[in-house]
């Protein structure tokens, strides 16, 4: 289905889910293009869902099933229908037997380990698959889309493992928990409390879906684990380049440095777009700072060339956005089935590269975040380099200084999640390993680089949290310097936010829970509430 073939529905938000009465905005899935943004929503209990309510669409949807199962009665032969799996695909399954296979396909795919994935990640994924599937490519009936709807506004979150794809033929074994889920087997966490399946179906007037043929394959032979991890990581990454722009520019006042060095005309006659981007954003929160000389003609470079570092990022993010929203945005099963030609197409849609190699590529810019961060930390908390701070920024009397050592500590902490970022930025694409009887003899890795993509972003929010704190500790200690110092405004409401949260470190204090509550706010993108219009998605 060409893009132009896409049900142009402009009042699609309008449409509220059937089953959660509490929202008047439902994302709409079927007929058009979901974005990062409202997958996010999804995974962050924001919106529900609702299937496109127009007739074309859903007829659509239902001539795919009908003309699989035709095709099936006519004796035509399709790969994981009436054959075996994978390498098996020339084994031919008896007809009286096809309608068992999807099922135990999702059986035998129950072997995920390491850790679950979280509530958002579980939505995100499950929005990830069900809007592939309303593409209209994948021969599953309108009941198994609702079905999927469910789970999202009903909350019914089957306990996905995070561990054990390697990308292609998609993530077969963690989305076995979703098929599973919906067929009534596995556990699932719903109403903060860990379920049978079957329970939580009861408890909601229905029963366990028993699969069509081909809809085990459909809802586990595609990209949507990646994908759906992925758009969280877009999000946060997001968040992380405008929070390092803004320390940049409150760290630019606490160590009495240049404005200067953010001037348009610098980042014009060097027109990378994400670069000039970022200057534009420290430019503006050091309004009023214009004319300030500073301590030194030129700042060091983690402050000097804070845009160059964040730049990267921000160009990286364009492109990353149109490969996650490309694959957000496709049908990515195999086979595929043509409801409008009545063809079966047998082709490796599932393939995540784009993803893997997207995620690989924002985990290295992402860690240069946290080096730049912790960079710049250094530099406050060093006598010799913070231009008059107290030694790691200790906020104690004079009298009690010898015995106070403020954040010394966390700048210890802050280099050792840095260097755990950096170890972390090994490129996962390029550990293709050749299985299943060499069928899958090259695969994509995407999972395994969103998951480490996602571990480098929590270590960036853990510096980010410690560069948050000891950044404005030392912006009030410049202040206690000189009652003088230009502050321009939206460093003071972010100050303030801080501060709400965790107050000045006088005297030497535990920060771990001030550290964690905060790494919190980052994480959910909500720690720049004041800047550019409202937190990022």
């Amino acid at each position: 289905m060409a893009e132009h073939d896409l049900i142009d529905t402009p009042d699609a938000g309008e449409h509220a889910a059937s089953n959660d009465s509490t929202s008047t905005s439902a994302v709409v899935i079927g007929g058009r293009k979901l974005s990062i943004e409202e997958v996010v929503a999804i995974a962050q209990h924001r919106a529900p869902v609702a299937l496109n309510a127009d007739p074309a669409w859903r007829a659509r949807i239902q001539r795919g099933a009908d003309f699989l199962r035709r095709h099936l009665a006519a004796g035509a032969t399709v790969y994981g229908v009436n054959t075996g799996y994978g390498d098996a695909c020339v084994v031919d399954v008896p007809m009286e037997l096809v309608e068992a296979l999807p099922l135990q396909l999702t059986r035998y795919h129950g072997c995920g380990m390491g850790h679950y994935l979280n509530d958002a990640q579980t939505l995100a994924v499950i929005a990830a698959r069900l809007n592939s599937l309303a593409y209209g490519f994948s021969g599953v009936r309108p009941v198994l889309l609702e079905r999927l709807a469910d789970l999202v506004n009903h909350r019914v979150l089957p306990r996905i493992p995070a561990e054990g794809s390697v990308g292609a033929s998609g993530d077969l074994t963690p989305l076995s928990y979703v098929a599973a889920a919906l067929a009534g087997e596995r556990d699932v966490m719903f109403e903060g409390r860990l379920c049978d399946v079957r329970d939580v179906w009861s408890e909601l007037g229905q029963t366990p879906l028993t699969l069509a043929p081909k809809e085990g394959l459909a809802l586990m032979n595609g990209t949507a684990v990646m994908t759906g991890l992925a758009c969280l990581a877009f999000a946060r990454a997001d968040h992380l380049t405008r929070l390092t722009a803004r320390l940049t520019a409150l760290c630019t006042v606490a160590l009495d440095g240049r404005a200067a060095h953010f001037d348009a005309t610098l980042f014009e006659v060097k027109p990378h777009a994400g670069q000039a981007e970022a200057a534009a954003w420290i430019r503006d929160d050091l309004k009023g700072r214009d004319d300030t000389p500073g301590h030194r003609l030129q700042d060091r470079y983690s402050i000097r060339c804070a845009p160059h570092v964040i730049g990267v990022v921000r160009d990286a993010l364009s492109w990353v956005r149109r490969d996650i929203e490309n694959e957000l945005n496709s049908a990515n099963d195999n086979p595929l089935i043509d409801p409008d030609n009545e063809r079966v197409l047998h082709g490796g849609n599932f393939y995540g590269g784009h993803i893997a190699f997207a995620m690989d590529s924002l985990k290295v810019a992402v860690a240069n975040l946290a080096d730049l961060m912790d960079r710049q930390l250094a530099l406050l908390v060093d006598v010799n380099f913070n231009n008059g701070l107290p030694r790691n920024l200790t906020g104690a009397a004079p009298a009690r200084a010898a015995i106070n050592h403020g954040f010394k500590a966390v700048q210890i902490s802050s280099s050792a999640w840095t260097a755990e970022a950096l170890k972390n930025t090994m490129p996962a694409s390029v550990f293709s390993r050749s299985t299943e009887a060499h069928n899958q003899d090259k695969v994509s890795m995407g999972t395994i680089a969103a998951r480490d993509c996602l571990r480098v972003l929590e270590l960036t929010e853990q510096v980010a949290a410690a560069h948050t704190l000891a950044t404005v500790q030392a912006a009030r200690l410049r202040l206690r310097i000189d009652n003088s110092t230009p502050v321009p405004a939206p460093l003071q409401t972010f100050m303030e936010s801080v501060s709400a949260q965790s107050p000045f470190v006088d005297e030497d204090r535990a920060l771990e829970h001030d550290l964690r509550a905060l790494t919190a706010r980052i994480a959910a993108c909500e720690l720049l509430q004041d800047y550019r219009g409202g937190p990022q998605a």
